[in-house]
């Protein structure tokens, strides 16, 4: 889970295994599995580096694909 912040300033927490997109328009919109979308304060790259924060956490990226998520 990633805690971010919707933009009324309220917290809340998200399965970052169901997010498939991160986008801005120029807000920050993370479009979930299911089609739910939530528009939030952080920037893209800051919740970008919370599921890359999260996936290693949980040991879902290997050695080889952090580093690939690192040169982006």
């Amino acid at each position: 889970m990633i805690h971010i912040t919707k933009l009324n300033g309220k917290t809340f927490h998200l399965n970052a295994l169901y997010i498939e997109t991160v986008e801005s328009f120029p807000d920050t919109t993370i479009t979930m599995l299911n089609g739910r979308k939530y528009v939030v304060a952080e920037s893209e790259e800051f919740v970008r580096e919370k599921i890359h924060k999260f996936y290693q956490s949980i040991q879902l990226l290997g050695r080889g694909q952090q580093e690939d998520l690192d040169e982006k």
